[in-house]
């Protein structure tokens, strides 16, 4: 097939996490013999910031405007066998009714942020995606599944609603040996948020404060200034993506902390969740609805509801334990939640949009 995407970026992975998504999936899109396209609106944040300006497995070009967008690239748009349109994207729902009026194949809206984009819709103020666009578009597919799926099919009348959960990339993420002293006992990446804060205040800072001779890191940009970190707590403002891996393989233990749209929603995770685990890194994390029909709690992740309950198990997983605790997350990803499934998904749901039985050769 030939497949276009929209989405709010692929060339720079900083202060977002979608890039990491859509380069692993237009790669295994490719492997499975598709020929990608990706546009990308031009955004100063992202140009002082390139760390993959051309993608190996799709061609990736920028445009200044939807007036851009539709004289450069309109035939693409018009004769694709799918366009697929993220959220974000600036101009969004312009992008949408350009997309859902000019294309001919199958068109997809891939919601990477489902439970903000449903609080926005019901404020009036999504400027990516508008009630009638759910409905013209001909598929809505969200990395969060569950009951939310059902609302967008129900209340705004999407004609089919999927789950397309955030990938793992075995490619790039896998356990690796560290050779150098600087382990971690515990590690948290993520751009600053309110919502986050105080999470992440209470399982971890309030922990490393109590726990002053372990050591303990945040890596993520857009911190205020005028925080005060524990003495055995390191900062790394901007950790680029291929350092990601090592960064993970660091740390004795991950920490994940969900964003509260999402937590509430639940059947929402996030895409470095199965960043770690691939890389077999024990991971603790706050508890929202439905992640044990992703992890096993327990025995494949830990959770945390207090500092008391991290400290415990800073301090009392037994080595060995803890070792397999990654072992099993890794197993759990390889098995159900890498690129290569989430390609062949997205596949199906084409086929199942398209009602077509078999998918057509690329070119």
């Amino acid at each position: 097939m030939r497949i276009v995407i929209l989405g709010h970026s692929i060339t720079s992975s900083w202060g977002n996490s979608h890039a990491v998504v859509y380069r692993c999936l237009a790669r295994e899109l490719s492997e499975l013999g598709h020929e990608v396209l990706f546009l990308e609106r031009e955004l100063p944040q992202h140009a002082k910031k390139r760390d993959m300006p051309s993608p190996p497995s799709c061609r990736a070009c920028l445009y200044g405007s939807v007036a851009e967008l539709k004289k450069k690239y309109f035939d693409d748009i018009r004769t694709a066998d799918c366009v697929i349109v993220g959220s974000y994207v600036p101009e969004g729902a312009k992008v949408g009714e350009l997309i859902t009026s000019a294309a001919r194949g199958v068109t997809v809206f891939y919601d990477l942020d489902a439970p903000v984009t449903l609080a926005r819709l019901n404020e009036g103020r999504c400027g990516y995606l508008n009630r009638k666009l759910i409905r013209n578009y001909s598929i809505y597919m969200s990395s969060t599944s569950g009951p939310i799926l059902e609302r967008f099919e129900r209340e705004f009348g999407s004609p089919m609603a999927r789950p397309l959960y955030c990938p793992a990339d075995p490619e790039n993420y896998y356990p690796e040996a560290v050779t150098d002293r600087r382990i971690w006992d515990m590690g948290y990446m993520g751009t600053y948020s309110p919502d986050r804060w105080k999470p992440l205040e209470e399982l971890m800072l309030k922990t490393a404060r109590k726990l002053k001779t372990r050591t303990f890191v945040v890596a993520g940009p857009q911190y205020p200034e005028d925080i005060t970190w524990p003495v055995n707590l390191q900062r790394l403002e901007y950790l680029p993506q291929d350092m990601h891996r090592r960064f993970y393989n660091s740390q004795r233990f991950t920490l994940n902390i969900t964003r509260a749209d999402m937590k509430k929603a639940g059947y929402s995770p996030p895409g470095r969740l199965f960043e770690a685990a691939a890389c077999g890194t024990p991971i603790v994390s706050d508890l929202w609805e439905g992640l044990s029909e992703i992890f096993e709690p327990g025995r494949e992740i830990l959770i945390s509801r207090s500092a008391e309950e991290t400290m415990d198990y800073l301090l009392y997983t037994p080595e060995r334990e803890r070792v397999k605790l990654g072992i099993r997350a890794r197993e759990r990803v390889l098995g159900s939640h890498t690129a290569a499934h989430r390609a062949k998904e997205l596949e199906n749901y084409i086929r199942e949009a398209s009602g077509a039985t078999r998918l057509p050769k690329a070119g």
